[in-house]
């Protein structure tokens, strides 16, 4: 069987079952808290696995190890940073997000940074958090959809625009289906075979270099690094940089929403450890196929190819074309998740649903329908390059919404002026930042925003004396 053939077919398994879920997902959708959080009882497997597929995706396969090939040695201060970002998240900021949220208290993020705000500075600040989103996401989605179509132009004799438009269709019906739970569980079992590829490629790869300890002894000539054709204070920066990369996590609605929608703090447990775990194997599996990838391929033109390339060299045509079904897939799924939050930032959060309420949910699945649209009309009418608007998207949601959710889960209130002025300079500088040449996805655009926004947020800070009942999510206030 050919190479095509295989992943053809395998695709059109994957999609049919998709779909299936879709329709299973619709029975445990009965009003606008199961479409938008799954009821809040989603368990621990599939809020852990869910949540990384979420945050990664294509790109850690593609793009860690292309970075790994590129760098060198020095891309593996992605793995502190990303790691140690998703660890704060699981074992900080969800346990307290999912005592404020418990019983239905909120049901967006939005809701959340809203806070005690009343009357017209809670619209400001709900209408400004829904069109950052909305803003952020239409660019996301529309780099997913790209990436997709761009995907299917290299493995298939496809049109790009006909592949871009064909899987934005498949993404929207078991989205539109099922919501939530559609989505977290396809994002869930997208997570399972992007960690089953990020173990069998790269022991694969190791086998092919000559075992583990050729590729030991090769790895001190990988450049750059700490040590090794930098100077010292170039060196010390370049790692740091590559470790920031993971404080935008703190401010990612499709990711937060998960800890929002898990079923009890057992099941947070749980969820941490697994998807803490999926973070660190995944990671240094990319990792070590592209540095193997310098050793088997070190004349490829493209880094962002070397995981395609070793799928085919290293493996029967059977194996290969299942593994790259697998990658083309999790590309096309991965805007299903942004696709819901931008959702329910129009429908909920800017109160669309509430002007229609026997019809919150027809109102918030036509909401996703305009949106999906959007977004691929832009990816194919606009084209541009899919890890810069991923990389604006990451880094004006998480400077936005990060200081301010943090300093609200420290205890605090921001008075309503603050939260405003600290939500729309996070992503206002970033915004400025990224314009600018040379810039977009370097430590300035990561960092800069984000202190800027998380001293606002501090100096609008006053003390709150709160009792949180995580049964019942009261909060009583001093």
């Amino acid at each position: 069987m050919e190479r095509t053939t295989v992943v053809l077919v395998t695709l059109v398994t994957y999609k049919i079952l998709l779909l299936g879920i879709g329709l299973w997902a619709q029975r445990r959708t009965r009003n606008t808290e199961d479409y938008f959080l799954g009821g809040q009882q989603l368990g621990p497997f599939v809020a852990a696995i869910s949540y990384a597929a979420s945050s990664s995706s294509a790109w850690t396969l593609l793009g860690v190890s292309g970075a790994a090939f590129s760098l060198g040695l020095g891309a593996f201060w992605l793995l502190p940073g990303i790691v140690a970002a998703h660890i704060v998240c699981w074992f900080w900021l969800a346990p307290r997000l999912q005592a404020r949220t418990a019983g239905g208290a909120a049901l967006t993020l939005t809701d959340v940074l809203a806070g005690d705000a009343q009357g017209r500075w809670r619209g400001a600040l709900a209408v400004s958090a829904s069109l950052i989103v909305l803003f952020c996401f239409v660019f996301y989605v529309a780099a997913q959809f790209q990436g997709a179509g761009n995907t299917f132009t290299s493995n298939f004799d496809m049109d790009g625009n006909q592949a871009l438009w064909l899987g934005a269709a498949i993404v929207l019906i078991y989205t539109l289906l099922g919501g939530f739970w559609a989505v977290s569980v396809t994002d869930a079992l997208q997570g399972l075979l992007m960690c089953i590829a990020a173990v069998l490629l790269p022991v694969a790869a190791v086998m092919a270099v000559g075992g583990p300890a050729t590729l030991l002894a090769a790895l001190p000539d990988m450049s750059p690094g700490l040590g090794g054709g930098f100077a010292a204070t170039s060196a010390i920066g370049f790692a740091a940089g590559m470790m920031l990369v993971g404080l935008g996590t703190f401010g990612q609605p499709q990711l937060l929403n998960r800890f929002m929608a898990l079923r009890d703090e057992k099941s947070l447990r749980q969820a941490r450890v697994m998807s803490v775990g999926w973070f660190v194997v995944v990671l240094v599996g990319m990792l070590i196929l592209g540095w193997c990838g310098r050793l088997l391929m070190p004349d490829a033109p493209n880094g962002e190819t070397l995981f395609f390339d070793l799928t085919n060299s290293l493996f029967p045509v059977l194996i290969g074309g299942v593994i790259t079904a697998a990658v083309l897939s999790a590309i096309m799924s991965t805007a299903d998740s942004q696709l819901l939050v931008a959702a329910a930032a129009v429908a909920h959060d800017m109160g669309l649903s509430r002007r229609w309420p026997r019809h919150s949910l027809l109102v918030s699945r036509l909401v996703m329908a305009f949106l999906c649209a959007g977004a691929a009309l832009l990816a194919s009418a606009l084209p541009a390059s899919i890890f810069s608007r991923v990389l604006f998207a990451w880094n004006g949601l998480g400077s936005a919404f990060g200081p301010l959710l943090i300093i609200m889960l420290c205890g605090r209130t921001v008075a309503p002026p603050w939260a405003l002025a600290s939500m729309l300079t996070g992503f206002g500088l970033t915004a400025v930042i990224y314009s600018l040449p040379d810039t977009p996805g370097d430590v300035a655009e990561r960092v800069v925003p984000f202190i800027a926004a998380l001293v606002l947020a501090l100096v609008g800070a006053r003390s709150r004396s709160t009792t949180v009942d995580t049964s019942t999510a009261t909060t009583v206030r001093g």
